[in-house]
């Protein structure tokens, strides 16, 4: 990654306007929908709610979507052969998938192009969807973040 003092060469504070959904891979689906809807009481999301792109993972038991009470969204992912680097559940290791921040749609291209400039590692995309584009690409330490937009 390279330094720059031109302010246009990096997203400026307000651009990402919020984080969007975090997606977490979990080994027992079932349990983990228990854990956070029955034990935690969040609202699973169900038919319409769902966005489209999921529905037919969320179909298949892949994929549950909670709401969470600010509007955030958790995402469950189904990685039922996922084991942690260590037994220890005292390590800070999780399951976290990635991380989405919300841009809005006009801006897109622009936070794109900041990538590009300073070498980021795109991991996938950017990707067009009925739910607006996203594009994945890796934090210093290899963590998945995701850039995404409504549709325009």
């Amino acid at each position: 990654m390279t330094t720059d003092a031109d302010p246009s060469l990096a997203l400026q504070p307000g651009q990402l306007r919020r984080v969007h959904h975090l997606a977490l891979n979990v080994k027992d689906m079932a349990a983990s929908r228990q854990f956070y809807g029955g034990l935690l009481g969040l609202r699973e999301l169900t038919g319409d709610e769902v966005d489209d792109t999921l529905k037919d993972l969320v179909a298949t038991g892949k994929v549950a979507n909670f709401l969470l009470p600010d509007g955030l969204i958790l995402d469950l992912f189904s990685a039922p052969d996922l084991d942690p680097p260590d037994p220890d559940p005292e390590c800070t290791f999780t399951r976290a998938y990635h991380l989405a921040f919300d841009i809005p749609a006009d801006q897109f291209d622009h936070a794109l192009d900041v990538l590009h400039h300073h070498h980021i590692l795109i991991a996938h995309g950017p990707v067009s969807r009925p739910t607006g584009r996203g594009v994945y690409f890796y934090d210093p330490d290899g963590f998945m973040v995701e850039i995404r937009c409504d549709p325009a």
